[in-house]
């Protein structure tokens, strides 16, 4: 579709905007929303007929796209048979998405609780541990997120749970393999790997591993940095939970449904969970969805005593049309494998040839359509471009870096002192190159503040 300028209308959206719409997780005064008209593919535009390749993926999550017709009919369908239906029901859309995802998920994940996100997800599966084991803790990673809800923002590592923190969560945080940023003084990946599991067990050593219900980790942790975890971590992983009787909860809220390269980020690594969380990309965030993903052992522990917990719209009949109707899409168009293909020959390669060019690029990170560069002051020292959690002038090297980005028509995912390379799974070669070449010149701007 070609973008038709109406300054006016945009205008009139920006004002209502700013007259009644609160937020996230900004300060309402200082923020200056952009006022979109439209969106197909890989692309948004604005009424001034601006466009943008989307480098977000709205908030990683259109993964086939904005506006795929299949998807689009798919909803109008089942809006004019049942527009909704209560959860306690067996209907045909909710149903037919718990056995197609069902189907996708590792092992014998194959009881599908569903929920309206990602964060009620994570507060689903935390109560499930806990109630299977009769345990109090949960221990998550620093550099991680996991939702803006109570016991999810408690769970998350980083700077946007301080304000929420209420320290009685029940929560105990520990360090996941980064090698780029170890905090182990590792060298190698082996060593990183070896030296993370050493401290984990040590960590549950001294919390007491009978007061421990589950293990929270982020398959690849999203807006912390998109670490992939080495080799054997995620396995090893998996063998203390099984030592010490613990349930090991897998966040694929951000990784899930083709991100990766797979249908699960878990796949990379040959590891299943016992509950896995999953939102965004299973219906590419057309209606809202979440849900976990249960194992047998799991779900047995409800077979006769109910579960204590439940959503209005669970399984919402748009939502699940939405998802099925993804899902197949998904199957038929080779998404997952396009993502896998394009991310090896042409996001990988590309990116890296933008870090020999530029000096603010520390770092080049990722896998399938779930990349992220690095950006430092120095390089030797690696210095992060800008502070941990800067905001205002401390943070003005990102802010123009962005700046620099939309001028030449990519909108980036920044957080703290990265840029995340995050489109659509369904992108093709043409559009990640465009975007390429966008970064390219931004991250010119990254540089003079390189030393």
């Amino acid at each position: 579709m070609t973008p038709q300028p109406s300054p006016e209308a945009g205008a009139a959206v920006k004002a209502a905007d700013r007259a009644h719409v609160f937020h996230s997780w900004s300060a309402q005064d200082l923020i200056d929303p952009l006022a979109v008209a439209g969106a197909e593919g890989s692309y948004f535009w604005d009424y001034d007929g601006t466009r943008y390749l989307d480098f977000t993926s709205g908030l990683v999550y259109t993964n086939i796209g904005y506006q795929h017709p299949k998807v689009v009919a798919a909803i109008q369908e089942q809006a004019a048979k049942m527009t909704t239906f209560a959860p306690a029901f067996a209907i045909e859309a909710r149903s037919e998405a718990a056995r197609l995802i069902a189907e996708r998920t590792p092992g014998d994940l194959d009881k599908i609780f569903f929920t309206n996100g990602g964060a009620d997800a994570v507060e689903h599966a935390v109560r499930m541990a806990r109630l299977h084991t009769g345990r109090p803790k949960v221990l998550s990673a620093y550099r991680s997120y996991h939702g803006g809800t109570q016991q999810a923002i408690n769970l998350t590592g980083d700077p946007r749970r301080w304000a929420s923190d209420s320290g009685s969560a029940g929560v105990v945080r520990f360090w996941a393999p980064f090698l780029y940023r170890s905090r182990f003084y590792a060298e190698t990946e082996e060593q990183e790997c070896a030296r993370a599991l050493e401290h984990l067990e040590t960590t549950i050593a001294f919390e007491g591993p009978a007061t421990i219900a589950a293990i929270i980790l982020e398959t690849v942790p999203g807006t912390a940095g998109i670490m992939v975890p080495p080799p054997g971590y995620l396995a090893g992983v998996r063998e203390l939970c099984d030592k010490y009787g613990i349930v090991f909860v897998l966040d694929e809220v951000m990784a899930g449904f083709g991100r990766t390269g797979e249908w699960f980020a878990a796949d990379l690594f040959g590891v299943v969970p016992d509950l896995m969380t999953f939102a965004k990309g299973v219906n590419s965030g057309y209606v809202p969805l979440g849900g976990v993903a249960i194992s047998g052992k799991i779900a047995e522990t409800f077979g006769k005593r109910p579960y204590p917990g439940g959503l209005t719209y669970s399984g919402h009949p748009l939502a699940c049309a939405a998802a099925v109707a993804t899902l197949e899409v998904m199957a038929q168009e080779g998404v997952v494998e396009n993502a896998r293909r394009l991310g090896e020959t042409v996001v990988g390669p590309g990116l890296a040839e933008l870090a020999e060019r530029h000096p603010s690029v520390g770092e080049v990170r990722g896998v399938g359509m779930f990349w992220a560069l690095d950006l430092v002051k120095n390089r030797e020292t690696r210095e992060p471009l800008v502070p941990y959690n800067a905001a205002g002038e401390a943070n003005a090297p990102m802010a123009a870096f962005a700046a620099a980005a939309k001028k030449h028509g990519v909108w980036p995912f920044v957080n703290m002192n990265r840029t995340h390379v995050v489109p659509p799974c369904n992108v093709t070669a043409s559009e990640l190159k465009e975007g390429l070449a966008a970064l390219d010149a931004a991250l010119t701007v990254a540089d003079e503040y390189t030393v």
